[in-house]
């Protein structure tokens, strides 16, 4: 099918303050015109050293709470060999390792398959580059 795999590019900007930027908006509106009510996979990824995707709430807290945990194992000071950028930039390049830089999830009747309180978002704790491309690809 030439129509199976379609992929639409997100150009987003976060700022100069650590995030978690909600992007579950976007994937909805991109699964309305790639799936078509059709089920399959929906594959968010950040093609960059320094964010992550995570599935999580927002609004109550919680995303606020993610980036407090990241700055409790992941302290922005200068035990990093990673030097370059602003000081403690190296934690930045660890962060893919704990939040991926992807997630996958199920598109049931051409609709994003998540919990009530599920979101999709980008973490960023990159200061210096506040400009990230998200890649969304369905397959179905």
């Amino acid at each position: 099918m030439s129509d199976a795999f379609t992929t639409r590019i997100l150009n987003v900007t976060t700022g100069s303050a650590e995030t978690v930027l909600d992007l579950t908006r976007e994937c909805e509106n991109f699964l309305r015109e790639a799936a078509r009510g059709r089920d399959g996979l929906l594959n968010v990824f950040v093609p960059h050293a320094t964010a992550g995707i995570a599935i999580l709430e927002t609004g109550a807290g919680s995303d606020t709470d993610l980036i407090t945990a990241l700055h409790t194992l992941l302290p922005a000071d200068d035990r990093w060999q990673h030097r370059h950028g602003s000081p403690g930039h190296g934690r930045d390049h660890v962060l893919p390792a704990l939040v991926a830089p992807h997630a996958t999830l199920p598109v049931i009747g051409g609709a994003l398959e998540l919990g009530t309180w599920q979101s999709v978002c980008l973490v960023d704790t990159n200061k210096d580059n506040p400009n990230r491309q998200v890649r969304l690809s369905f397959l179905g």
